[in-house]
């Protein structure tokens, strides 16, 4: 049974660290950041749980009445 022959593999997997390297700078160059981000202020419209819509009464039992 013939040998694998490892000697090519240094070179195999250190030009593809490169390449990969190359690549994803090419692909995050391609995007603008601004300098000075800012927070927007985004103004949310207060949405009524449906637990709020209604008027209910809670009654603890240490607030009732005594027997």
């Amino acid at each position: 049974m013939p040998q694998l022959d490892t000697s090519t593999w240094l070179i195999t997997i250190a030009s593809m660290i490169v390449t990969l390297f190359i690549v994803f700078q090419l692909k995050i160059s391609k995007y603008l950041y601004p300098w000075n981000p800012e927070l927007k202020h985004a103004t949310t419209m207060k949405q009524p749980a449906p637990w709020e819509k209604k008027w209910t009464k809670i009654y603890s039992p240490l607030s009732l009445p005594q027997q």
